[in-house]
């Protein structure tokens, strides 16, 4: 173990020294401004963000308060704005002068900074190149090849949806899956959160938190695990610094020294931008090695039980856990037989360290759980999130006012998009009552998921793909040996706003949809639409983009899944698209009608300030797990790696910078990382870098260390010097993908380990000895 201190800043190494928010925040929405050619509308259109009656954000899933700020965006949130409404087009005159093998060998952030797609586009084989379409015509050749498809087997066709679309767009996309004859609907969750759908609805009957804003005005402590709020959801630090200045305790615990929940200054407050006054928010920041939340959880158990002990008991609720737990015994005995050393060499943590953090959670009324995809993205993440609702289960902390447990989704609606059925689970969906109201008969049967998609890709089983938005080939796992198998499929659909890779790695049939962005008028039948959301906290929230949209040839995301439903299926009295798409309340109505419990008086409710609650069992106590209690887990191991670092091997977290968006670029700077790099990096403590015989700047390979008869390796990389644990390397997501085995994934969910990946780094000149 380290005697290395795990809670101050090393300021001999890169890092940002400025709080997060504060001028640096501002400086960089301005720099953007400039360099991303935003149009005239964007100020206007930023004032409404976020706010009653305006467009909700694209950027992230963290909630809107009822009553907002005057500006009720981050600087993540501008930059995504900005992104979209760029001036910049990508049109028929960009595609007439490359061809798609020459764009296929562009970077990522070239290839999204051409601008806004205006034009359907059709491959063309013979000249390599996307040629343009008539919306008639991309529908037609669509339909026709899915047609042709479905009669040999409809299961071989995947409907993929990117996390950013709407419920109304995701509950028809997920209706023309069915009607079509599969249940093959994996999403952007399938790479981030399954997870918590599996594992949080094991052992507390719900599939997503339980929290909502009102509680973090109560709490008396919040931990954060494996989350980057500073970067993935900055609106949510105005809460935190408001909780902390009422008294209430943070403690982080995450591999890397995120800025965010450092310090930060409020870009809204003129006292704290001119007298450079910030917030603390962390009281305690333990940086644990990566994988090892299920040991530090242990521990903070396992000093409650101590704690109880000499008090001679009051501290765990016992009234509790007998009236609403099962699993006591098992997790008691599991617990009481771990030994603090086992938990001090797995976390690189010191005993004390991780005892006063549960003498705080001890002294705490009322704690709050956070959590991001550093608990998620692991072999053993179900078991982390078990854990976490163990140590919250203890002192009653789940299921009452100012406590709970609360995952921080990323993308802006792929919490909702399950709601309203775009599962691959069908015990998951109504479907009984989808048949009832449509006339036909849904397939039982379980659809692929995100890592099933994949595999049926290559090994050619999947014959068709749509995707609803995203980047779903660069943001998949071994993502190099994936790519040229795309090229054999017979069809390859995407719907999208701006040029990306997955939309070069064409099959024998492809086809290029642009759609309208959040932000722009939906002008439809009846007069402009409003689309609606679902935020972390389970809050409905309608939106109504004001833009004019970037080209008069775009269409709306529902009248895509439409028209392709309409050139592939058969005609059916109750399945109404022209209808629907002419009003999207009418869709607001199915879905009402479809999941009453969730949507009641959707229409009515639609601009409610703050959305409105769809509900959630578990925080009334309603336990819907097999035993209809929360249940204890008792762990089975302390690491939640599916290969621990060796001698020759560390493990590889994969992060986003702060110029990012999942696989969308905005730049180059990773601001809150005190870094301004080309991506192509590895980062290392300096005394692994010393032990490893290697130099700041060298560039090296890593390789992946998982032996499964595969070779994956990710050349070019610089090493830089960075504050992190021993056994650990940090790198940039999605570059670094083709490192993750597409069998390397969490047990029970199938979410893909990027935050746990056992890698080598190749070219050492002498076997590596680490004896620490």
């Amino acid at each position: 173990m380290t005697d290395r201190k795990q809670t101050h800043q090393r300021d001999d190494l890169p890092h940002y020294d400025q709080p997060s928010g504060g001028w640096g925040s501002l400086s960089s929405v301005a720099r953007h401004m400039g360099q991303d050619h935003p149009s005239p509308g964007v100020i206007d259109t930023l004032r409404r963000q976020n706010k009653p009656g305006g467009h909700m954000c694209t950027s992230c899933a963290w909630t809107k308060p009822p009553n907002p700020h005057v500006a009720e965006f981050c600087e993540n949130g501008a930059k995504a704005t900005i992104w979209d409404l760029t001036r910049d087009r990508c049109g028929p005159d960009f595609f007439a002068r490359h061809t798609v093998s020459e764009l296929r060998g562009w970077p990522d952030y070239e290839l999204e900074i051409q601008g806004r797609l205006t034009h359907p586009m059709r491959y063309d084989p013979a000249s390599d190149k996307y040629v343009e379409a008539t919306w008639d015509e991309a529908f037609e050749g669509i339909g026709a090849t899915l047609r042709e498809i479905r009669a040999k087997n409809p299961k071989s066709v995947v409907f993929y949806a990117s996390g950013r679309a709407s419920l109304e767009t995701s509950y028809l996309y997920a209706l023309l899956a069915r009607l079509y004859g599969n249940n093959n609907l994996p999403d952007s969750s399938n790479m981030c959160h399954e997870t918590t759908s599996v594992g949080l609805k094991k052992v507390t009957g719900s599939p997503v938190g339980t929290c909502v804003l009102s509680d973090f005005d109560h709490c008396d402590m919040i931990i954060f695990m494996g989350q980057n709020t500073g970067t993935n959801s900055p609106r949510f630090l105005h809460p935190l610094r408001a909780a902390k200045k009422r008294g209430c305790k943070i403690v982080t615990f995450n591999p890397v020294r995120e800025a965010g929940l450092v310090t930060f200054r409020d870009p809204q407050n003129p006292v704290e931008m001119l007298a450079g006054k910030e917030t603390v928010i962390s009281d305690r920041y333990l940086q644990l090695k990566p994988g090892s939340d299920v040991a530090v959880l242990a521990g903070l158990c396992k000093r409650v039980f101590e704690i109880d002990d000499e008090q001679g008991g009051g501290v765990i609720d016992r009234q509790f856990v007998a009236q609403h737990t099962s699993g006591w015994p098992a997790f008691e005995a599991a617990i009481r037989a771990t030994e603090w050393a086992e938990i001090e060499r797995i976390t690189g943590l010191r005993r004390d360290d991780i005892a006063e953090v549960g003498e705080m959670y001890c002294n705490s009324d009322k704690v709050i759980g956070i959590y991001g995809m550093g608990l998620t993205q692991h072999v053993h993440g179900s078991l982390n999130i078990a854990m976490y609702v163990n140590l919250l289960l203890m002192r009653g902390n789940i299921g009452r006012e100012g406590a709970g447990i609360s995952p921080v989704r990323g993308h802006s609606n792929v919490q909702g998009q399950r709601t309203v059925g775009i599962s691959e689970k069908p015990e998951l969906v109504p479907l009984d009552r989808i048949d009832e109201m449509f006339g036909f008969e849904s397939p039982r049967d379980t659809g692929t998921t995100t890592i099933e998609a994949v595999q049926g890709v290559l090994d050619g089983s999947v014959r068709g793909f749509v995707g609803l938005g995203g980047n779903f080939a660069r943001a998949i796992p071994d993502q190099g040996r994936t790519d040229p198998a795309w090229q054999k499929l017979d069809l390859n659909v995407q719907i999208a706003t701006k040029l990306n890779r997955s939309h070069t790695l064409v099959g024998r049939e492809a086809w290029l949809l642009p759609c309208l962005v959040r932000a722009e008028m939906d002008m439809q039948a009846t007069g402009p639409q409003a689309v609606s959301m679902e935020d972390s906290l389970s809050m409905i929230h309608g939106s109504q983009g004001r833009r004019e949209p970037a080209s008069k040839m775009l269409r709306s995301e529902p009248f895509i899944v439409a028209g392709i439903a309409k050139a592939t299926l058969d005609p059916n009295p109750k399945v109404k698209w022209d209808d629907w798409v002419g009003d999207y309340a009418l869709i607001r109505d199915l879905i009402e009608a479809t999941y009453p419990d969730k949507f009641e008086r959707f229409n009515d409710r639609l601009f409610q300030p703050g959305g409105f609650h769809k509900g959630n069992p578990a925080r009334e106590r309603q336990w819907q797990t097999e035993t209809g209690r929360a249940i204890f887990t008792a762990p089975d191991t302390l690491s939640a790696l599916g290969q621990a670092p060796d001698a020759q091997s560390y493990t590889l977290v994969t992060v986003r910078s702060n110029d990012q968006f999942n696989t969308t670029i905005y730049g180059f700077h990773d601001r809150l990382r005190g870094l301004e790099t080309d991506r192509q990096v590895v980062m290392m403590n300096p005394e692994m870098i010393a032990r490893a015989g290697l130099r700041e700047g060298q560039e090296v390979t890593l390789c992946c260390a998982v032996e499964d008869g595969e070779t994956r390796e990710v050349g070019g990389l610089r090493v830089i010097a960075y504050d992190l644990p021993d056994d650990t390397v940090l790198a940039y997501y999605p570059e670094t993908n083709p490192l993750v085995p597409l069998g390397y994934h969490d047990r029970l969910s199938k979410t893909p380990a990027y935050k746990g990946v056992p890698v080598r780094i190749r070219g050492l000149s002498r076997r590596i000895s680490r004896h620490w």
